[in-house]
């Protein structure tokens, strides 16, 4: 039995295809977005590996990482097409954002907050995890123009950096404050 093919050619003209149908230049703001949310969901993988597989940090960045997948489908459709998705199988909730708190408040009170600006690379997957909502950071700018209202996307996406931030805090395990310099 022959497998398809990963290469298409389709995109050799600088164009890419998008769920729902459509084409659109690589360098626009949906792929770009999107793009950029990929780009998070591959460092939180370094995450994982970092934390080891089965811990909770681990269960909760796979959790994320599938949420991310509902995400990319959003930001990858048309606006036109956008009333065929389904709220949290191809489009984000509000409920995907609640979620999101509730495991923050949850990891906010196993640590205290630092009480200055933090320097990352206390601990090694704290520091993945630094890198990882700053790339998400990224994907919440290009998703203004991508996802606005009522989308869900930058709403997710700013509470996923919030999300990673505190992650990062409880994997340092105290809120060793930094001298300033």
């Amino acid at each position: 039995m022959a497998r398809d093919r990963i290469y298409t050619r389709e995109g050799d003209d600088g164009t890419t295809g998008l769920f729902y149908g459509g084409r659109v230049a690589k360098d626009s703001e949906l792929p770009r977005a999107y793009g950029a949310v990929d780009e998070a969901q591959a460092v939180m993988g370094l995450v994982r590996i970092a934390a080891g597989h089965g811990t909770e940090c681990d269960e909760i960045c796979v959790s994320i990482m599938r949420e991310l997948w509902v995400l990319m489908a959003e930001l990858a459709t048309l606006p036109v097409n956008r009333t065929k998705l389904v709220p949290d199988k191809s489009s984000v909730s509000a409920e995907m954002v609640l979620r999101l708190e509730a495991i923050i408040d949850d990891l906010d009170t196993r640590f205290d907050p630092p009480t200055e600006f933090v320097v990352p690379g206390e601990h090694p997957v704290a520091a993945w995890l630094d890198l990882a909502r700053t790339v998400v950071r990224r994907a919440e700018r290009h998703s203004f123009s991508a996802a606005p209202p009522p989308s869900q996307v930058v709403p997710y996406l700013n509470r996923l950096s919030d999300l990673l931030w505190t992650m990062a805090r409880w994997q340092e395990g105290t809120s060793r404050p930094v001298r300033s310099v």
